[in-house]
């Protein structure tokens, strides 16, 4: 039977796939002076979200928290189109390479925590998945789950003295 961190391991990389996902449909690539790559968010994304936060803004019951879709996220939806998906894309990177998962953990589940906030005038059907990512996060931040099949763990073994020190590490 496999050890138990192994499993961990391999759920913190199935969800840093599931996060790194973004990049087929939140991000582009934008050519500066015909040399220079640039990721940035994709357009769609960009005309998408504003009409998604209006929706959860109208049907949102937590009243601070529909304020501040309304006062916030929609006059600035263009600048929290690039917030999230290069914040998934980080938390995706992170996870599945196991490289400083506690905060990548850290950051998914602020990105989490803030879509099931958002959602909460949906039914609860369609908000499960952010509860399960979030115990998955959970999980991941207290058992370091970068230390198994990950670079946390090889930086840990061949740097003990300087990584590792933070248990987000």
């Amino acid at each position: 039977m496999l050890h138990p961190d192994l499993w961990l391991a391999v759920l913190r990389i199935v969800v840093g796939l599931w996060f790194l996902k973004s990049l087929l449909s939140k991000l582009t690539v934008v050519w500066v002076g015909g040399a220079l790559p640039v990721p940035t968010a994709s357009a769609r994304w960009i005309g998408f979200l504003p009409n998604r936060l209006q929706e959860w803004a109208e049907i949102n019951p937590f009243g601070p928290y529909r304020e501040f879709l309304h006062t916030v996220a929609l006059p600035n939806s263009a600048l929290f189109a690039q917030l999230t998906a290069f914040g998934e894309v980080a938390v995706g990177i992170g996870l599945t390479l196991g490289f400083l998962t506690g905060y990548a953990s850290l950051v998914g589940l602020f990105l989490t925590a803030n879509y099931l906030l958002a959602s909460l005038g949906l039914p609860f059907d369609r908000q499960g998945f952010h509860l399960l990512l979030i115990a998955c996060l959970l999980a991941f931040l207290a058992a370091r789950a970068g230390r198994v099949l990950g670079l946390d763990g090889w930086f840990a073994q061949r740097f003990p003295a300087s990584y590792g020190r933070t248990p987000l590490v």
